[in-house]
């Protein structure tokens, strides 16, 4: 029989940080559709963003957010999973509406994605309050997210098309976003790999 230490032992983690992957992943998907709300592709720029947002900001995204629940993160694993599935649900709806024209039951179909996106500016609005207790990077995504829908919501009620009115407001938001997030990841990456705190995320929490 073992004999009892007074030495604790810290388990490894099962497995390694999912953030990163879960951010980078959203990132980019958003750079991606948001710079064609905010207008920098042209008129008509295809559904360039659509691969995107099945397999990187949609599957690696949402296993990431699996992968959380195995870490034990309430908050990362309620974040990643929801986005993982937001970007692919929202592809299958914006291609199914584009392939049929009444895949989603209105006349506008604008008026329909409005009610889709304020529902997600409510999921993301109280995902900021739990993002109050985690640090300025991730804190600085989920405000700057909230806001982009906000203005994208707005943007479809008002039937704004991309780079023009409140759906350009929200295309940029959407681009800070975007980088408010590739600047979380990277931070993440560097500072694992380094050992140290290289760039900071600049902790909220005692």
């Amino acid at each position: 029989m073992a004999v009892p230490s007074d030495e604790t032992v810290t388990a490894a983690p099962t497995v390694a940080d999912p953030a990163p992957l879960g951010l980078a992943g959203f990132a980019l998907t958003t750079f991606i559709l948001t710079a064609i709300r905010a207008g920098w592709m042209g008129g008509n720029p295809g559904d360039i963003w659509l691969g995107m947002a099945l397999f990187y900001g949609g599957l690696a995204q949402f296993m990431a957010g699996m992968w959380e629940f195995r870490r034990n993160n309430t908050f990362g694993a309620t974040a990643f999973t929801s986005y993982g599935a937001f970007w692919m649900g929202f592809a299958i709806l914006l291609t199914f509406s584009t392939l049929t024209k009444a895949a989603l039951g209105a006349a506008n179909p604008n008026v329909a994605i409005s009610f889709f996106l304020f529902a997600w500016m409510i999921f993301t609005a109280y995902m900021t309050v739990a993002a109050l207790r985690t640090n300025g990077a991730v804190l600085a995504v989920f405000v700057l997210l909230t806001l982009t829908y906000l203005f994208l919501w707005l943007g479809a009620m008002n039937n704004a098309g991309n780079g023009h009115g409140l759906t350009q407001i929200g295309g940029f938001l959407g681009i800070l976003t975007a980088i408010a997030a590739w600047y979380a990841s990277f931070a993440g990456v560097v500072n694992s790999t380094w050992g140290r705190v290289v760039f900071p995320v600049f902790p909220l929490t005692p």
